[in-house]
């Protein structure tokens, strides 16, 4: 029996060299489905020697101002299209690691049952960042609603509207702040992760929703200078795990979708 406290010994020197010799990053995630899935991958990656520690944010403008800044060393949050206009905007030397999962957009109303029912001149809010709200306008366009300029990619903006059989009117407002506007609007465009902050199902209540094969798969987002870093690989095979894979679909039921 004399063995055991060498044995225990050699233990605590292994859990302390492998603590010690772990990695730290910071991640910035909106709050919702993104801070949710980081706390899966989590253990994935400390296993694999990277401590994860998420900060979030409740808006889509300052993640990638931190990213830029190194006050974090990864966000996921966004998709291509908004990445690239965020990097065309401000210059920011970020690009993506690796995809995640995708988020199909909804029409939610607290006045209206279904879209046909949506009256003549009804207002609608849409996100008022060009990524998001042109992402809304080619929802509208797709389902019939409105159409749009030829060649308009995917940042359409209502003046790209070319008809507008019900004369809808278009509110933009900040998409954090969309679910607040369904007392004030016949129908609004609101995310899936402020869609299920404020209590909504990104499945069963939306009157319109986002088919999910589209453009608009979320990323994992690095500086350019750190894409090559040994951490970035272990993040990204940490999130693209099976048991990642199967938190998602087993916690949201479809409202979030795994794309890798």
């Amino acid at each position: 029996m004399s063995f055991r406290p060498a044995l225990i010994l050699v233990t605590v020197l292994a859990a302390w060299s492998a603590a010690s010799s772990a990695e730290t990053i910071k991640i910035g995630v909106t709050p919702g489905p993104h801070a949710q899935i980081f706390e899966a991958v989590k253990p994935v990656a400390a296993k694999q020697g990277l401590d994860i520690q998420l900060i979030e944010f409740s808006d889509y403008v300052v993640p990638n101002a931190a990213l830029d800044a190194g006050d974090i060393q990864a966000n996921s949050f966004q998709n291509q299209p908004y990445l690239d206009n965020q990097k065309a905007d401000r210059g920011y030397k970020i690009e993506s690691a690796g995809l995640t999962v995708n988020f199909p957009i909804g029409v939610y109303s607290k006045k209206h049952k279904s879209w046909a029912d949506v009256p003549d001149g009804g207002k609608i809010s849409i996100p008022n960042d060009p990524t998001n709200g042109g992402r809304v306008l080619l929802l509208l366009r797709d389902k019939g609603v409105i159409k749009l300029k030829d060649g308009v990619g995917f940042k359409p903006s209502v003046l790209d509207i070319t008809e507008n059989p019900k004369k809808l009117k278009f509110v933009e407002v900040d998409a954090a702040q969309a679910p607040r506007s369904l007392d004030d609007v016949d129908a609004a465009a609101i995310n899936t992760n402020y869609a299920t902050q404020a209590g909504l199902d990104p499945v069963k209540d939306p009157i319109l929703r986002e088919d999910p094969k589209g453009p608009y798969v979320n990323l994992i987002a690095v500086r350019s200078a750190d894409k090559d870093k040994p951490w970035v690989k272990i993040l990204v095979d940490s999130y693209h795990t099976p048991e990642v894979k199967e938190f998602i679909l087993t916690k949201f039921k479809g409202a979030v979708l795994p794309s890798w």
